[in-house]
């Protein structure tokens, strides 16, 4: 059986790239929300500080990500942080007044140009492309099928 190319490498450290810069931006942007704004709106800042942590998450386990553990650990917090956007961005397009505040996934993204909207999205087609197996090369099968 071949071996799966790391999902750190090649087009993977560009998507660990933009997955590393989100992670620092809305951190940063949600930690001072907290530490000085919370009673303003507690869901929508704590929301945002929850994306950021799946962020650094997901940034690590995508860079880490092999056969093992982290490839597991990547899966999840790239599927949390998808469902999260869609069920986030929609509500807040529906049911505006439960985000006092814009959260990261508010408005599927809109604040961060849409990039947590996209970015989960093409996180999960590189960890599909990437499975072990995947680059497994064809096997000839051992007696040739005789054609009738």
């Amino acid at each position: 059986m071949g071996t799966a190319p790391a999902t750190g490498r090649g087009f993977g450290r560009l998507l660990v790239t933009v997955y590393g810069i989100l992670a620092f931006a809305a951190t940063g942007r949600s930690a001072y929300q907290v530490a000085t704004k919370l009673d303003e709106a507690p869901a929508a800042y704590l929301l945002s500080l929850l994306a950021a942590a799946l962020y650094v998450v997901a940034t690590v386990a995508l860079a880490r990500g092999g056969r093992g553990r982290w490839r597991t650990v990547a899966w999840c917090a790239v599927l949390v942080e998808a469902a999260g956007v869609v069920l986030v961005g929609a509500l807040s397009a529906v049911v505006p007044e439960l985000f006092v505040e814009a959260t990261v996934w508010s408005g599927f993204g809109q604040g961060y140009g849409y990039v947590p909207l996209v970015l989960p999205f093409i996180g999960l087609w590189w960890l599909w492309h990437t499975r072990p197996g995947q680059h497994a090369p064809a096997t000839a099968p051992d007696e040739p099928t005789e054609a009738r």
